[in-house]
C-alpha cells in the first residue's frame, strides 16, 4: 500500500500526522507529505484511519 497526498487539496490541517505520523508529516509548506515507498504493514490501519480523517478527502491509499 501507497499513501499519496494531493497537495492542492490539502488544507494544513495536521490531522493526518496527528494519526499517523509514522506515514504522514507536514513539510515546509505546511502541507501533509506521505513517506515514499509502501506504508509498513504495522502503520497500515492508523494509515487509512488518518485517510479517512481528512476533512478534504486529500489523501488516497493504493493497493
Amino acid at each position: 500500500m501507497k499513501a499519496i497526498v494531493d497537495q492542492d487539496t490539502c488544507i494544513s490541517c495536521g490531522v493526518c500526522a496527528s494519526v499517523c505520523p509514522e506515514v504522514y508529516h507536514m513539510n515546509e509548506d505546511d502541507k501533509s507529505v506521505a513517506i515514499d515507498g509502501d506504508i509498513p504493514s504495522e502503520y497500515e490501519s492508523s494509515a487509512q484511519e488518518a485517510r479517512d480523517s481528512c476533512p478534504v478527502d486529500a489523501i488516497d491509499i493504493k493497493e
